[in-house]
C-alpha cells in the first residue's frame, strides 16, 4: 500500500495522462521538422557518388566517409550478435530515403515486497531515428531470424551506420535540431552489440517511479509494461537559444530587460 501522496494512484494517473499528451504533441512536431529536413538527412549528403544516383564531389569528404563506414562495418558486422560475413561494396542502394521515428523501450527487473518480474519500460519522449524500413523492430527480426536474409540484414546495418555518420559529419544540422529542443544522441543496445543507434529526444527529462509503483501498476493492469513519467519542472526550464543569445547581447550593451509575465 503506497502512502506517499506523490506516488498515489491519482497522482500517477494524472502524470501519465500529462506525459502521454506531451509525448503525442512532441512526436507530431518532431515528424513535421523531420519531414522538412529529410532532404538534408539523405545518405548522399555523406557518401556522395558512393550512393546509387549520388553526385560526384570535388572534395575528399565522401571518400573519407566511405573508409570510415567500411571500417565500422568490418568491426561490427562479423561480431556477435550480428554475425554477418558479407562483403561491403559501393555504390549502395540507398536512393531517396524517408525517415522514421520509433519508440524506445528497455527491460527493467522490478523487485518489491518479495516479488520480481521483468517489465518493459518506455521512454515516451525519446525515439530511435532510422531510415524508412529499418526500424529496431525490423532489425531485431533480421538478426534473430532462423532463415537469414544476408542482403537485407546488410542493408539494415549499413542504414544505421549511415545515419550515425550523418549526425557526426553534419554538426550544424544537429545544432539546429537541438535548438528546436530535439537533441540527437548516439547509443547502443545489448541485443545489437556495438551498432550505433541514433536517438532523438524532446529536451525534457522523464523518470521511472520507484519499483513498488511500477509493480503495482503491472499488477493492476495485468500488463508487464510501463512508461516513464515526465518531470514537470523541466517545462518551465525550456529556453530559446536565440532568445538567450539576444538577451545576453542586449545586456552586454547596457540594456535593461524586463521579462513580461
Amino acid at each position: 500500500m503506497m502512502t506517499d501522496s506523490t506516488d498515489s494512484t491519482q497522482s500517477l494517473l494524472a502524470r501519465r495522462k500529462l506525459t502521454r499528451a506531451i509525448a503525442e504533441a512532441s512526436r507530431t512536431q518532431l515528424v513535421e521538422y523531420l519531414t522538412t529536413l529529410t532532404p538534408l538527412l539523405q545518405p548522399e549528403a555523406v557518401l556522395g557518388e558512393h550512393v546509387q544516383g549520388g553526385r560526384r564531389e570535388a572534395s575528399r569528404k565522401p571518400a573519407d566517409a566511405l573508409k570510415e563506414l567500411q571500417a565500422m562495418y568490418e568491426a561490427l558486422a562479423q561480431a556477435r550478435p550480428l554475425n554477418l560475413r558479407r562483403e561491403l561494396t559501393p555504390p549502395f542502394a540507398f536512393a531517396y530515403q524517408g525517415i522514421e521515428v520509433s519508440p524506445v523501450d528497455y527491460s527493467h527487473s522490478v523487485a518489491a515486497n518479495g516479488q520480481s518480474r521483468n517489465v518493459s519500460i518506455r521512454r515516451p519522449l525519446t525515439w530511435t531515428l532510422t531510415y524508412a524500413g529499418f526500424t529496431p523492430a525490423r532489425l531485431r527480426e533480421l538478426v534473430t531470424a532462423r532463415s537469414r536474409q544476408p542482403e537485407e540484414l546488410q542493408q539494415a546495418i549499413v542504414s544505421y551506420l549511415l545515419m550515425h555518420l550523418l549526425t557526426k559529419h553534419h554538426p550544424n544540422l544537429m545544432k539546429l535540431l537541438a535548438d528546436l529542443h530535439f537533441p540527437v544522441t548516439t547509443t547502443t543496445m545489448p541485443e545489437f552489440g556495438e551498432l550505433p543507434m541514433t536517438q532523438i529526444s524532446l529536451d525534457i527529462s522523464t523518470s521511472r517511479p520507484p519499483d513498488p509503483v511500477v509493480l503495482e501498476s503491472a499488477e493492476v493492469t495485468g500488463i508487464d509494461a510501463f512508461e516513464e513519467l515526465i518531470n514537470v519542472g523541466d517545462l518551465s526550464q525550456l529556453r530559446s537559444p536565440l532568445k538567450d543569445r539576444l538577451l545576453n547581447l542586449a545586456r552586454e550593451h547596457g540594456a535593461t530587460i524586463e521579462e513580461k509575465k
